[in-house]
């Protein structure tokens, strides 16, 4: 329990109008997009690392849990208070530091929401490639915490990839950096990667260094429609073959197409049974050349329309089609488990075979798309929550997908990471010892256990 004197402490630290016990405010801090409530028992709004130092000393004396939390738009549980004690929120940590168009580097704070910060280099002739598809809520400091993926890293890679520095607060409270603004360091064990998709259970992130990469001139898309999954998984290897690596591959299957068609009205043939949205980018007198070129590749693999986008207008029109999957998704049923397994790029059509039988056995709609360029999967589990012994139902078929996932080489989480949700079938994916590594690395850097304690692990 957090008392007065401890409450007392804590507004010293960060204001007293940047505390807040209110049942309000402790209902708006105990979920995340799982949709499941633990509150809190008390959420602090910091502004600075040195009052995070302070709370965290506080903490850490006290043996009170502490959970960072950034837009709480994961779907992993990550942020979720489990065990009551302190939200802390970055979210007034929201500034961008520099943006140095020189050295194509970039100095945040943790609560800048990722599409801001898009936009503002943007402006400058500069590209940040990660694309969560929470991009316009989710924040920087979450997408590091989470190591957050998207389309477009297929061609450009996840949000570790372009993290080169960090300032982090260990759970003791002290104040560190790990990398730095430089391309290149191998001073010491890389602390900045180690902190990649910890999930916030290392240390608190209060500073982002972020490599930076020229603005790309222009960008083509095209929406191809096929006859099956097969021919559009073939379709990505066969791009990638002839040495095309698109910015996107994104593909939904047959049945995220008949909610597609329900939901928006899209006329698409009766025959395409699964589709893909590709998307390249570079220099503009090369697009069109290149899309075309895409289109003779794949054009014996079943497909049976291709929409070519010559406007941006139109570019958009074919994503809105993407983006309109998870809001369709709601009239197959009401309550959804969204997992985000991955396989090899070559055995989608394979795993898409599995979800289908595991779909039939459990008797349980589940609708499936994602990213197809690094075979990323994002398979729905459909149920309605109030009908008897759906959830159970939905517990063994999301069990038998991860189980199906690995049998193929695969992992049962790509981009949403393990948090609470997965944390049951760790045992499925991660060695023994390979898990009493990973604890030892916790024991040692949180020995009290305070800082988000229960995610990934059960028993941490």
């Amino acid at each position: 329990m957090i008392d007065a004197p401890i409450t007392q402490l804590l507004a010293d630290i960060v204001g007293k109008e940047n505390i807040s016990t209110e049942k309000a405010d402790l209902l708006c801090y105990s979920y995340d997009a799982t949709q499941q409530k633990f509150p809190p028992e008390v959420v602090i709004f910091p502004l600075r690392a040195e009052e995070i130092s302070r709370v965290m000393k506080l903490a850490n004396a006290e043996k009170i849990p502490v959970f960072p939390r950034g837009a709480g738009s994961g779907f992993s549980g990550g942020s979720l208070p489990t065990k009551g004690g302190i939200v802390l929120s970055t979210e007034r940590m929201n500034r961008i530091l520099a943006i140095d168009s020189e050295n194509l580097v970039a100095t945040v704070e943790p609560g800048v929401v990722t599409e801001q910060f898009q936009l503002e280099v943007e402006k400058l002739g500069l590209f940040y490639p990660p694309d969560p598809a929470s991009l316009k809520f989710s924040t920087l400091g979450g997408n590091v915490a989470e190591c957050a993926g998207g389309p477009r890293c297929v061609k450009y890679g996840v949000t570790k990839d372009f993290i080169i520095g960090l300032e982090i607060i260990t759970p003791q409270g002290d104040i560190i950096t790990t990398g730095g603004p430089t391309m290149k360091g191998v001073v010491g064990y890389d602390l900045t990667k180690l902190i990649c998709g910890s999930e916030g259970t290392l240390g608190i992130i209060s500073k982002i260094i972020i490599k930076l990469l020229p603005l790309p001139e222009a960008k083509q898309t095209m929406l191809v429609l096929f006859d099956s999954i097969d021919g559009a998984a073939r379709a990505v290897s066969a791009i990638i073959g002839q040495k095309i690596i698109p910015t996107t591959l994104e593909f939904m299957d047959g049945r995220t197409l008949d909610c597609v068609r329900q939901a928006t009205g899209l006329q698409v043939p009766d025959a395409a049974r699964a589709v893909l949205i590709i998307e390249v980018d570079g220099d503009r007198e090369l697009l069109t050349k290149q899309a075309q070129k895409i289109a003779t590749i794949i054009q014996p693999l079943g497909v049976v329309e291709t929409r070519i986008a010559t406007t941006p207008a139109e570019s958009e029109a074919l994503w809105q089609i993407r983006r309109s999957v998870s809001a369709s998704l709601r009239k197959v049923n009401p309550d959804k488990f969204n997992e985000d397994i991955c396989v090899p790029r070559s055995k989608v059509p394979e795993m898409i075979r599995k979800v289908d039988a595991i779909s039939e056995k459990y008797g349980i709609p589940i609708v499936n798309f994602g990213h197809a360029g690094d075979g990323n999967i994002h398979v729905n589990v459909m149920i309605d929550k109030k009908l008897a012994g759906e959830a159970e139902k939905a517990a063994k078929a999301i069990e038998e997908v991860f189980r199906g996932a690995l049998e193929l080489g695969g992992t049962m989480s790509g981009e949403h990471g393990v948090g609470i949700a997965k944390a049951p079938y760790i045992p499925l994916e991660i060695t023994p010892k390979a898990a009493d590594y990973m604890k030892a690395i916790k024991r040692a850097l949180d020995p009290n256990n305070i800082l988000n304690p229960g995610k990934i692990f059960l028993d941490s």
